[in-house]
């Protein structure tokens, strides 16, 4: 059972608010992306530990204020673990006014689960003589009266360890005063408009490359396939129009207290005209001093599994998207 949770009156001063330590407890089934989602949160300035027995964070917390806030990862896999002893720390927590406790539930589908499993081989933590199958199924009924309680649900089943961090910081920046994160994204329509996408623009209307076969295995990526887009004639207005909104948007954004923004570029395969516009919107967006990151979720699909897709089957990404672990 987990300890008595210190209530100490070090933390009791002049402006408790200042005081309060905020604490991100991560969990959720096996191969949702927990381990990926403790790194996340340390990026953004957390203190992370991960498989720290339940017995053992009362004594953690039994010390000084910590300048930043702390994230802890607890799964089947912790020591001591099970649903009544961290329900029991949660309401502890809860209760001390000393801490700011969060719950972070990393959820996926079953199907998911069970393909990561089959992809990285590794062996469920729950199997013992049971199928994978049978494992994932009674770790998600273990876990569903905590699931019940998350402050935060994330269901990672179609996002990229990419969209994951996108996600995660929009909900537990640890820094007020970040500079607001740009995201610029391509996408095929075909396979469904990505998740968390706050503007989005149509460019199939755009002269297609797919029909020329020298430009057909080139991406937007390319020089030529950029001057075949952008010689049709509607493209400088197209771009100048979407630029100049984009532009005028961020700001106001901005001072709502947003710290990303995705801006999503769909056409009918993902591979040439919008691969064209969200590398030119990034690089103005970039030249006006914002800070952008460009990702093309196409390309690296094609990439991890090489598939012909409606504009080619060319596949390479500026960044691809590795598996989640944990």
């Amino acid at each position: 059972m987990p300890q008595a949770i210190p209530s100490p009156d070090r933390r009791k001063e002049d402006d408790p608010e200042d005081q309060v330590q905020r604490l991100v407890l991560v969990t959720g089934p096996s191969g949702a992306g927990r381990s990926t989602a403790i790194n996340v949160l340390e990026d953004l300035g957390y203190e992370a530990i991960d498989n720290l027995p339940l017995s053992l964070i009362p004594r953690l917390l039994d010390g000084p204020p910590r300048p930043v806030p702390l994230a802890l990862g607890l799964d089947v896999r912790n020591r001591d673990f099970s649903v009544a002893n961290l329900t029991e720390l949660i309401d502890k927590l809860t209760r001390l006014p000393a801490y700011a406790p969060e719950l972070l539930f990393l959820d996926c589908t079953t199907e998911q689960l069970l393909r990561r499993f089959n992809e990285t081989r590794r062996r469920h933590p729950l199997r013992g003589e049971a199928s994978p199958l049978d494992a994932i199924r009674a770790e998600r009924d273990m876990l569903a009266p905590i699931r019940a309680r998350a402050d935060v649900l994330v269901d990672t089943s179609e996002l990229s360890p990419h969209d994951l961090k996108a996600e995660l910081g929009r909900w537990f920046d640890a820094e007020p005063g970040r500079r607001l994160a740009v995201s610029v994204q391509s996408f095929s329509y075909k396979r469904g408009v990505p998740r968390g996408v706050d503007m989005m623009f149509d460019c199939r209307f755009l002269a297609n490359p797919h029909w020329e076969p020298a430009l057909r295995p080139l991406d937007g990526r390319d020089a030529a396939v950029q001057d075949y887009v952008a010689s049709d004639p509607r493209f400088a207005e197209f771009f100048a129009r979407v630029r100049d909104l984009v532009l005028f948007a961020l700001p106001a954004h901005l001072e709502e207290g947003k710290a990303h923004l995705a801006i999503g570029f769909g056409c009918t395969g993902g591979q040439h005209r919008s691969v064209t516009m969200a590398e030119k919107m990034a690089d103005a967006l970039a030249k006006a001093g914002w800070q952008v990151s460009i990702r093309h979720r196409e390309l690296e699909r094609r990439e991890k599994a090489p598939a012909p897709g409606d504009d080619g089957p060319h596949g390479l990404s500026h960044s691809t998207g590795a598996g989640f672990g944990g």
